[in-house]
């Protein structure tokens, strides 16, 4: 008998292009309506229409980047919240893209900012959060600093009623090793988002395998590099996942050169089906 398929997810930067518009905030620019910004052109749907078009594809659950969200506005929060529960849609995780909690000159205001976005997090009816557990080299001081912070979110967080995780990104967490280390003294208050396309090298995949028994759920990317999924890497990926103990969800990440970002998806989407099936 086979296992069933695990859950997935589409994170709205796979759909950076069909997006199109980005609405900059950030620690050292937190402004209550950001000035919409083509960063990837004009688009052709708002953030309202992602979760039909996620539907579309016949996946029931949703990642959003904090520069997706047009403003911060109850109103506006209320109406993409009435547009995920219209079409069946469970927003997974707000992407808190921003912020350094590492850095000892700006910690405290990037704290702040990210703990508004976790507020965010909670009036959206997000599952979870995703916050950077920092971005300088892994040092004792550094480390210090993240499990304090996280600690901090994590508290916050649960209040709220939104999961805080983070995930094996920057030259904080580069390796197994600082990532357990990170973990080890977290005691479980944070969960770990594990993410394919962080790490590459001869090692990824071994890697891989020594985080995901501590992941709680996954950015499945796929490499595109050469214009088509590497179906041997993605394979080799969700075999490291799978053999770690992870079982999903699997949130679809799609960044290659071809626009289409919905007919990739698919592929991704149909790679990972038939991959449990």
């Amino acid at each position: 008998m086979t296992a069933p398929s695990p859950p997935l997810a589409v994170s709205s930067w796979s759909l950076h292009r069909t997006l199109g518009l980005t609405f900059p905030n950030r620690p050292d620019h937190d402004v209550a309506t950001p000035t919409p910004q083509p960063t990837y052109g004009e688009g052709r749907i708002s953030l309202l229409d992602m979760p039909e078009l996620v539907r579309g594809l016949g996946i029931d659950r949703v990642e959003i980047c904090s520069f997706h969200i047009a403003n911060r506005d109850p109103v506006y929060l209320a109406e993409l919240r009435a547009a995920l529960a219209a079409s069946g849609i469970t927003l997974q995780t707000l992407l808190v893209e921003y912020g350094d909690i590492t850095n000892p000159a700006t910690a405290e205001r990037d704290l702040a900012w990210i703990g508004r976005w976790i507020e965010t997090a909670a009036e959206l009816g997000a599952e979870q959060a995703r916050v950077i557990a920092g971005k300088a080299k892994h040092s004792a001081e550094t480390l210090g600093r993240s499990v304090v912070g996280l600690r901090r979110l994590a508290r916050q967080g649960e209040t709220l009623g939104v999961r805080i995780v983070t995930e094996n990104w920057f030259d904080f967490l580069s390796t197994p090793a600082e990532v357990h280390s990170l973990f080890y003294r977290l005691d479980g208050a944070v969960g770990l988002n594990g993410d394919f396309g962080n790490w590459s090298g001869p090692g990824k995949y071994e890697d891989l395998k020594a985080i995901f028994r501590i992941a709680i759920c996954c950015h499945a990317k796929g490499d595109f590099s050469d214009g088509q999924l590497d179906e041997e890497d993605y394979a080799n990926c969700l075999a490291a996942a799978t053999a770690a103990g992870f079982r999903g969800p699997y949130t679809l990440i799609y960044d290659g050169s071809d626009p289409d970002e919905i007919a990739n998806l698919a592929i991704e989407r149909d790679f990972i089906r038939n991959y449990f099936a």
